[in-house]
């Protein structure tokens, strides 16, 4: 009796030991599966209302949908979104408070000499939602149709020109920077208190041109109150097919605002896959493709992996162009 006595307690002691190796995974995909179990905070940079804040919704309730409780937005506008990251960071990374990211982040991180986080570290990223494309628009009366002519009159006209944008360090300001910086022209910035000022101030004729979100601008555009040069991604835009890409002119340039979604670093990673999944189930979704769409912007696909890359190069480009221009807070 006593050797069966030991072969039992051994394959006893060895199955007990397999489960036992085994509870951790087991734990945490239950875990995983079992969120969320309460709802979910998505914090947004920029008031209610704007663009963001329409895109943050939508996503929002995509996933209010999926995983069966309410995901909830909270805007917590200021400081060049500064606010809103800094809320995340010291969050509990349990996957219930995340943020809409974008590249505003990636030109934060080189624009304030000091800020209480580093984005790229303290941030995981989840997954891309949409990016979209600026156009370079001037008034009707200025002298340049095409970007070739601008590049040649604004040589010929040092300092004459005023572009407006909607304020330090957004987007529009530094994509007219990158501008100058490959096309070695000069422009005057002309910050204003956000995109509809600016936008007011350059159909106004108060400065001659700006790159502006091609939402807003297209409908300008096609009533004739300002004139498209050229669109600031690598490929045509849609709504504007006839519009070429300042690319085409000046070889390299690219330039674009997107938006995803991160989560506070030390979040569980099978908790930042499971949202990863179903945000992209959601942006092959054919009614948020459509939604996008009328936002301007086309989907951003991809691995949690995919859009840390993208922060990443987004980061180190921007900050080459703050220190080109010299950029700082107001």
């Amino acid at each position: 009796m006593k050797p069966r006595i030991m072969k039992l307690s051994r394959r006893n002691f060895l199955h007990l030991a397999a489960g036992a190796a085994a509870l951790p995974a087991v734990s945490r995909f239950a875990w995983a599966q079992a969120y969320p179990s309460r709802p979910v905070r998505i914090i947004v940079g920029f008031p209610a209302g704007g663009g963001v804040d329409i895109l943050a919704r939508l996503m929002g309730r995509w996933l209010s949908e999926r995983l069966g409780h309410q995901f909830v937005i909270e805007n917590q506008p200021g400081a060049g979104t500064n606010i809103a990251t800094e809320a995340v960071v010291n969050a509990s990374p349990d996957g219930y408070t995340l943020l809409m990211a974008g590249a505003s982040n990636a030109i934060n991180a080189t624009f304030y000499d000091k800020l209480n986080y580093n984005f790229i570290r303290d941030i995981a990223p989840v997954a891309g939602i949409m990016r979209a494309p600026l156009v370079m628009v001037v008034i009707p009366s200025f002298p340049a149709k095409t970007v070739p002519e601008f590049i040649a009159y604004s040589k010929a006209n040092p300092g004459k020109i005023n572009m407006a944008s909607p304020g330090n360090g957004t987007a529009g300001h530094l994509c007219g920077e990158l501008f100058k910086m490959m096309a070695g022209v000069d422009m005057i910035h002309m910050p204003y208190r956000g995109g509809a000022s600016a936008l007011a101030g350059l159909i106004g004729e108060q400065v001659q041109v700006m790159f502006d979100g091609i939402l807003l601008a297209s409908e300008h555009i096609k009533t004739g109150k300002l004139r498209g040069l050229a669109i600031t991604t690598l490929t045509r835009a849609e709504t504007l097919p006839d519009i070429p890409t300042v690319g085409e002119f000046v070889p390299g340039y690219e330039a674009s605002v997107w938006f995803g979604v991160g989560a506070p670093r030390n979040t569980p990673t099978d908790v930042v896959d499971r949202l990863s999944r179903e945000i992209n189930a959601g942006l092959a979704d054919p009614k948020i493709k459509a939604r996008l769409a009328d936002q301007g912007g086309t989907v951003l696909p991809g691995s949690p992996a995919d859009f840390g890359k993208l922060i990443a190069e987004e980061t180190e480009k921007w900050g080459k162009v703050v220190k080109f221009a010299g950029a700082k807070p107001e």
